[in-house]
């Protein structure tokens, strides 16, 4: 399978991507060298392997989920601007 001018300018077309004609043939080019690449991985022989839902055979530790460093508002808040009624005041941004 190999790919042409013609249909990189389609394709550009259809993602909406404006490319000049003189990136068409480097274009072309890089595309055939992918289907190239890829057309050689359908040669290779996986007859009887399983197939891998994940790389990682076993599972990652996972932290406990404690909070740590909690009910601090007054010290958060101490570095605000301005706040009100624990919560930080910030400016109007939308009328």
């Amino acid at each position: 399978m190999s790919v042409t001018a013609d249909d990189v300018r389609r394709i550009a077309r259809l993602a909406r991507i404006a490319e000049p004609e003189d990136r068409l043939d480097a274009l072309t080019g890089e595309l055939n060298g992918i289907l190239n690449w890829i057309e050689q991985l359908n040669e290779v022989d996986v007859e009887g392997v399983d197939a891998m839902t994940t790389p990682v055979k076993f599972p990652l530790p996972q932290r406990v989920d404690d909070v740590t460093d909690g009910d601090c508002r007054e010290r958060v808040l101490a570095n605000a601007p301005k706040s009100d009624e624990g919560f930080f005041v910030v400016p109007k941004s939308v009328e």
